[in-house]
């Protein structure tokens, strides 16, 4: 039986049996890790609040090489980024980055970048008065860190170099398309010049700068894009992006 110490974030969690939890870490040591806590649903339990979906924290865990579930002794909160879940916009995008982490990634394949990407994106989800954009560059730096960023220099059919007209981003062949190769790939998705431009953009600046820079009506269209990108790769429509939908819906003034 191994003990184990690793940073960690909590990306998902439900009940198990009558008092357990079954728990999802992304973690800065082994990546993503699924752990038991005993007795975690007890209204003493020894880990109070602590498993919170988003909380950043200290884990300790036994690993007794048995099963691919790990045992968890405790987790000491460093962070709780609990402004995030009293907040429907900002509890909405920072499921959405939690969701592509959660889905993204192998069983225990470290990735000390997106951890890191993780941890900035939901401090700036938590912090900034623009959450979506924070899910936004989160998304676009998360897609490449994993090997999934998309060609925008040229058509990805015919090898044709951008800019042409009515472009397209093919789901499926990694990067842009032209309308002729468009129409033959099994998932394209059209996407304007600005779009390109700011998607190129966002990618080349550093974190503030990506936060900070004048995207003046498009963040719709890049998040819907991006979205469709994830969805793709997932294999299956992202659920938080249906749940951003129907806040904007709901919401007066209709926040991105």
């Amino acid at each position: 039986m191994g003990l184990e110490k690793t940073q960690a974030v909590v990306i998902g969690r439900r009940g198990l049996g009558e008092s357990d939890r079954l728990v999802t870490f992304y973690s800065r040591r082994f990546g993503k890790i699924h752990g038991v806590a005993r007795a975690a649903r007890r209204p003493r339990s020894r880990f109070g609040g602590a498993l919170e979906l988003f909380t950043l924290g200290e884990l300790v865990f036994f690993d007794t090489g048995k099963s691919d579930l790990l045992r968890i002794d405790h987790f000491d909160i460093v962070h709780p980024f609990s402004r995030v879940r009293d907040d429907l916009d900002r509890f909405g995008h920072a499921s959405w980055i939690v969701e592509c982490v959660a889905r993204l990634t192998a069983e225990q394949d470290r990735h000390r970048a997106l951890y890191g990407l993780l941890v900035r994106g939901l401090r700036a989800v938590e912090t900034s008065g623009r959450p979506a954009r924070a899910a936004l560059c989160f998304g676009v730096r998360g897609v490449e860190a994993l090997g999934h960023r998309p060609r925008l220099d040229v058509c990805v059919g015919c090898h044709r170099s951008y800019p042409f007209p009515q472009a397209h981003l093919d789901l499926d062949g990694g990067g842009l398309a032209c309308a002729a190769c468009a129409r033959e790939a099994s998932a394209a998705l059209p996407i304007s010049a600005a779009a390109v431009g700011a998607l190129d953009r966002l990618r080349t600046l550093s974190w503030d700068e990506a936060l900070a820079t004048p995207l003046p009506g498009l963040e719709p269209e890049l998040a819907s894009v991006l979205d469709a990108h994830v969805s793709r790769l997932i294999g299956q429509p992202t659920r938080t992006r249906r749940f951003l939908r129907e806040l904007r819906r709901l919401t007066p003034g209709g926040r991105p």
